[in-house]
């Protein structure tokens, strides 16, 4: 048997004959750039996570990286995340001229520790950037007593559809951050991404900056980027939208019958917490010999991912910040042990049991 990590085309098979049509209706109506379907999309959207208002963009990255922007991050700034996580977190800090400030992780979530972030505020903190890993959202409440006036940015890009104590992913901060990347939860036909906010004038700001800062055509106020969200993806994620919520309870009943079929192996199946709905973007076990079970894993056709082979920490990049190897050991242990597996909507039980059987076949 054959199991893909992730199967977008059994996804699409599901949705064709809906999305075809309206793709064909932005060709011919050759509007291809913001417009109708964009503007459509960011109300369905900001109505969707509960928030004031929505603002999409060219891609997940162009979302922290305009956060960052129009909260007036820059040189000489910090910005408090953590260091288990894609590099567009802390690559955009960069870019903006800040230092990114990595703080350790909780070993069963995998995100922030929100009581190691007190200590890491100094003077020259001017936002705190949590990430919500593999669709579980940190723990905010106790991040957020941590930041008081310092704005906290969510990083959402794998948990549109989570919620933390009934409130959805995107509610939570001042500004938060998605991706709709293919691979997401709810995922475009290329790159795509969103930011949501309470906040009406942080909203006005982010949309003058995704279109060079200009908020009449030609007659910039403000330096910003190009990041404008093509029609056609507008489209096609709006097909989407209505399906969420079904594809995040298929994949969190995936991981109750992953969780039963993996007890009493040698492997540590993820925590979902009692203030989360989780949404399992990933689902990712820990194993002492992970690299091994790798091998296992893909020798018997079973598709599998690394997030993430090395902390941010100890990137090349990031050498000159002075981090060595143990400064933040459970990120470092969490790159040494972690392994995805097929959690995608339309995996069958047959598929599961067969993951869950070659992983015990492997672990013992």
């Amino acid at each position: 048997m054959k199991v893909p990590l992730l199967d977008l085309k059994a996804q699409y098979a599901g949705i064709r004959d809906r999305v075809r049509p309206v793709v064909d209706a932005v060709m011919e109506s050759q509007y291809f750039i913001l417009g109708p379907e964009v503007e459509a999309f960011e109300k369905e959207l900001a109505a969707y996570t509960g928030a004031r208002h929505a603002i999409a963009c060219a891609s997940g990255t162009d979302a922290i990286l305009l956060a960052l922007m129009a909260l007036g991050v820059g040189p000489g700034d910090e910005v408090i995340t953590t260091p288990f996580t894609f590099f567009a977190t802390a690559g955009c800090v960069s870019r903006v001229g800040a230092t990114p400030v990595f703080v350790d992780i909780e070993p069963d979530t995998f995100n922030i520790a929100p009581t190691l972030i007190r200590k890491a505020i100094t003077p020259r903190t001017k936002a705190i950037l949590p990430v919500h890993l593999f669709g579980q959202c940190a723990d905010m409440d106790p991040i957020l007593a941590a930041a008081g006036d310092i704005p906290v940015i969510e990083d959402a890009a794998q948990a549109l559809s989570a919620e933390y104590k009934g409130k959805k992913a995107g509610t939570l901060g001042r500004v938060a951050c998605f991706s709709f990347f293919p691979s997401k939860n709810l995922g475009a036909f290329g790159d795509g991404g969103a930011l949501t906010t309470n906040d009406p004038a942080l909203a006005e700001k982010l949309t003058c900056l995704r279109t060079h800062g200009a908020r009449q055509k030609y007659y910039h106020d403000e330096i910003g980027i190009n990041s404008r969200l093509d029609a056609l993806q507008a489209a096609v994620l709006r097909v989407k939208l209505p399906y969420l919520d079904t594809w995040s309870d298929q994949r969190a009943a995936n991981a109750r019958r992953y969780d039963e079929l993996l007890a009493g192996a040698n492997v540590v199946t993820p925590v979902a917490k009692p203030y989360a709905r989780h949404v399992f973007n990933q689902y990712t076990i820990r194993a002492a010999n992970r690299d091994g079970l790798q091998k296992h894993l893909a020798a018997h056709d079973i598709g599998n991912a690394i997030y993430y082979p090395v902390p941010l920490h100890l990137q090349r990049c990031y050498a000159a910040l002075g981090y060595r190897e143990g400064s933040l050991p459970e990120a470092e242990r969490a790159a040494r042990e972690v392994l995805s597996i097929p959690i995608y909507p339309e995996l069958s039980d047959q598929m599961a049991r067969y993951v869950a059987a070659t992983i015990r076949e492997f672990t013992g």
